[in-house]
């Protein structure tokens, strides 16, 4: 039983498995999607082809930022000029992929950022708001294979957003004052997908609009510029990478997630 009363849907599985990781929805069920990232960038870097087809799908997407990435940067711009550029940034970044909806959150820093309560009752706030049937975030599990995809920041947003996804959004007990006083009713979130997850069995295939996910992460100069036409290239390696350990024919490109049926 859910603490709302309800009895929970049996869970959709790959591999046969009553313990495997869920089949997400068809696009054509989902009417809004939540992304949560750490940084301006992460959620490109991770999934911005699959952004992308969701809003050509008809899905309204919603990008929340934690931080605006202040110790971002690879020039010596002055560091009390960087979130302002990294706001706008991802803004371009977003507009490239068909997302308009671009939140940040205040009171966060870029190096410093920890899974508390004040940061999972943001993000539960977004989620009474938006009430979005899927949330992507980055995975709280680290990634020794790949160390930089588990940036410590990467981590406590995935590990807020899981925890504010379920059980904070659907218990109107958690900070009550959302109901009382905003009018946040309870959300139940269906799915959560997971980039960087050390296990992601769910590929998309990003290759008719790979150009988009190059152009999003181009709007990031800050963080970009310096890969020059190196930065094409190594998406590309990434994402070929992806769709060759699916099984995908030569010559596509993919990203891939982790899915949870919470719902």
């Amino acid at each position: 039983m859910t603490e709302q009363g309800g009895t929970r849907p049996p869970q959709q599985t790959t591999g046969g498995s009553p313990f495997g990781w869920a089949e997400p929805l068809p696009d054509a069920e989902v009417e809004r999607a939540l992304v949560v990232a750490a940084h301006p960038d992460d959620a490109d870097f991770g999934a911005a082809g699959t952004v992308a087809g969701w809003v050509a799908a008809g899905i309204e997407v919603t990008l929340l930022l934690c931080t605006r990435g202040d110790q971002g940067g690879f020039d010596d711009t002055p560091r009390d000029e960087m979130p302002l550029l990294r706001e706008r940034e991802q803004r371009a970044a977003s507009a490239a992929v068909g997302v308009t909806d671009v939140r940040f959150l205040d009171g966060f820093n870029d190096g410093w950022l920890e899974p508390t309560w004040d940061l999972q009752r943001e993000i539960v706030r977004v989620l009474r708001d938006v009430r979005p049937q899927r949330v992507l975030c980055q995975s709280p599990v680290r990634m020794l294979q790949r160390l930089q995809a588990s940036h410590p920041d990467h981590l406590a947003a995935g590990e807020a957003t899981v925890r504010a996804v379920y059980p904070a959004s659907e218990n109107r007990f958690a900070w009550p004052e959302l109901v009382l006083e905003e009018g946040l009713e309870p959300w139940k979130v269906v799915e959560l997908w997971l980039m960087a997850h050390p296990d992601s069995p769910h590929t998309v295939d990003i290759t008719d609009r790979f150009d988009r996910k190059v152009a999003a992460l181009q709007a990031h100069a800050s963080q970009t510029a310096h890969l020059g036409d190196g930065l094409e290239g190594m998406l590309r390696g990434w994402n070929a990478a992806n769709a060759e350990r699916a099984g995908l024919p030569e010559g596509h490109l993919a990203e891939v997630f982790a899915v949870s049926r919470i719902n």
